[in-house]
């Protein structure tokens, strides 16, 4: 029985890790690629993620079987995953526009203030009330950005702007995903949402492509025959994306949703970390301490969110 024990410890560690690996790994390569390498076109960059969470999705279902395929049974549902998969590219397409303007650092100080537009959209729409406790730890999140703002040597205001609204877009996806797929015959798991969200996302960022990003595909054949590593770079970068969706959907099948919180808020601070070491941006004192009261009132707001069920 402890051999199984283990075993299973081990396949958790495991999963973690590469959830660990594989989420900071595509944060710290579109930064890479948007801001370091050149490569200035962050909607065709999150076109070619949600191409490659279309098509590994498809495999990892329809071949692989990994999860039981779920079909869309009415209009009604494609409309809503469809207006789930706008948000979901808002959100995306808003990042990764941060990330050309933002050290990784400050961008995720910004992103862990999640807890916080969640509170205030699921108020806003489903009129949920949490508990006064609940509301009061948001206060440290939100005070912690702001004084990270005032002490980031690398603010930029545009960059700041998309952040938030990108952290804005990321809550608002999951509060309308959990009042439009409540019902029992609409509940989609994660995998099957993707696969149906992800060729709508490509649908829909075709044309802001074209349109914002005149000749993208032009200016990328160029460069790759100047230098061939883009391509492995844009490659291995979507299969990363569609990988961080995938464990994901694993870790929190084989753990607990607060394990998972957990995991996250420490996932941020490793990220924060291993940004600075790779990309050496400038961090001052009042950045760093602004980013741990964020990060404090996050695990107060997950204990205070745990107490009040």
């Amino acid at each position: 029985m402890s051999a199984m024990k283990s075993t299973g410890r081990f396949f958790t560690i495991g999963l973690v890790t590469s959830w660990y690996s594989s989420n900071i790994g595509v944060l710290l390569l579109n930064k890479y690629l948007l801001s370091n390498y050149g490569f200035k076109y962050p909607i065709f960059l999150t076109m070619c993620h949600m191409t490659a969470c279309s098509l590994l999705s498809y495999i990892a279902i329809a071949w692989m079987k990994m999860v039981p395929m779920q079909t869309i049974r009415s209009r009604v549902q494609f409309m809503k995953i469809s207006a789930l998969s706008l948000i979901f590219c808002a959100s995306v397409v808003s990042g990764n526009i941060s990330l050309k303007y933002l050290p990784v650092s400050f961008n995720q100080a910004i992103g862990a203030t999640t807890p916080f537009f969640t509170a205030v959209f699921a108020y806003l729409m489903t009129f949920k009330r949490e508990a006064w406790l609940t509301y009061v730890t948001l206060i440290p999140v939100v005070t912690g950005v702001v004084i990270a703002s005032g002490g980031e040597p690398s603010f930029h205001l545009f960059g700041f702007i998309m952040c938030v609204g990108a952290t804005a877009a990321r809550a608002l996806k999951s509060v309308v995903q959990g009042i439009l797929l409540s019902s029992e015959g609409e509940k989609l798991n994660s995998m099957n949402l993707l696969l149906y969200m992800a060729p709508i996302a490509v649908v829909l960022l075709l044309p802001a492509t074209l349109y914002m990003e005149e000749n993208v595909v032009g200016i990328t054949l160029a460069l790759a025959r100047e230098d061939f590593r883009i391509i492995w770079l844009l490659l291995f970068n979507s299969a990363l994306a569609y990988f961080v969706n995938l464990t994901n959907f694993l870790v929190t099948k084989h753990t607990s949703a607060l394990t998972l919180q957990v995991l996250g808020n420490a996932k941020g601070a490793v990220a924060v970390v291993i940004s600075i070491l790779i990309f050496r941006n400038p961090v001052s004192i009042t950045g760093m301490l602004g980013y741990s009261l964020t990060v404090m009132g996050v695990i107060l707001y997950s204990e205070a969110k745990k107490r009040s069920k």
